[in-house]
């Protein structure tokens, strides 16, 4: 089976590292770099986790580059309390890794999504994991790319579920509404892995432990990491009792969609004040072709064997 070429578009924090180490560790996937988004921490911060995280687990050759630093609303971006919060001020929970001896790519991260895209065409899987800003560019500035990427599978969104910022938005999605709006609303083909499956997925210290357990420098960082998101999520949400793999599970249902059942739908968000980011059902593409399939419900024992599966076996090596 030939591999997958894969992009993803991280605001690398806690669950964006463990994305990462997912694409790092599937066999089918060969990871051609990373964009960077800001969100977590902001965009330079997110481009040298994404380097550290890499040079951590081997994988070297992956070039990073530096995404849109703010919403395509906005002139700046400051990082949420609340992020910091959950995620530590770096975006890692406060673990000290080494500076990657990798710089960040000169080139224009924009033109190197758009450059992929005619390169590998539907061979191209992309998964952002943040908010939509870096892809909507890219539609902006090359609109034929929307045809042609083979297949963009976003974490963000919440359907079924309240969101996690405001009653109705997901925090991606509140990061730049318009954004997320343009994006849904293009000719592209997009999965949504919003919350309404990421919250069914959760991890815990026993598995942290495992990871801790190996003895290796791959697997203490990731637990220290990991239980740095899972002591926030203590605090933050008691009832989940262990951290949502939010992130990882978008790649993992890129590279296998059936850990999710989806549901076909044309959708938009909403940018007005008192729904701010919302994503629903169109009402004026009720009766056209979808383009978004939203997960609805998640095998979550199968994705969690798979995901420990994945990541034990490269932090054993590393």
């Amino acid at each position: 089976m030939a591999k997958k070429k894969m992009i993803l578009d991280l605001d690398t924090g806690i669950d964006d590292a463990m994305a990462l180490a997912y694409a790092v560790s599937d066999p089918n996937v060969d990871l051609i770099g990373i964009l960077s988004s800001y969100g977590n921490v902001v965009v330079n911060q997110a481009a040298k986790n994404s380097l550290k995280l890499l040079e951590l687990l081997g994988a070297t050759d992956v070039p990073v580059y530096v995404g849109k630093s703010h919403s395509s609303e906005t002139d700046h971006f400051d990082v949420m309390p609340i992020s910091a919060q959950i995620h530590g001020k770096n975006g890692i929970g406060e673990v000290d890794l080494p500076e990657a001896k990798r710089p960040v790519e000169s080139g224009d991260g924009i033109d190197f999504l758009i450059n992929s895209v005619k390169k590998y065409g539907k061979d191209l899987i992309l998964v952002p994991t943040g908010p939509l800003t870096n892809l909507d560019a890219a539609i902006q500035k090359d609109p034929s790319i929307a045809k042609q990427i083979g297949n963009v599978t976003i974490m963000g969104g919440a359907l079924t579920v309240p969101g996690n910022v405001t009653n109705v938005t997901e925090s991606n999605i509140h990061q730049d509404a318009s954004a997320a709006n343009r994006v849904f609303t293009s000719p592209l083909h997009l999965t949504m892995v919003g919350l309404d499956v990421t919250l069914r997925t959760l991890l815990t210290y026993k598995e942290t432990k495992q990871w801790r357990d190996l003895g290796t420098k791959a697997g203490k960082a990731y637990a220290d990491i990991v239980d740095f998101y899972i002591k926030a999520y203590d605090v933050t949400s008691p009832d989940l009792h262990g951290c949502a793999l939010h992130d990882p599970l978008a790649v993992g249902v890129a590279i296998d969609p059936s850990f999710v059942k989806v549901l076909n739908l044309n959708m938009y968000v909403t940018t007005d004040e008192k729904y701010y980011g919302r994503t629903v059902g169109d009402p004026t593409r009720l009766k056209e072709p979808t383009n978004v399939k939203v997960a609805v419900n998640v095998d979550t024992d199968r994705y969690l064997n798979v995901f420990m599966d994945h990541l034990t076996s490269l932090f054993k090596k590393h």
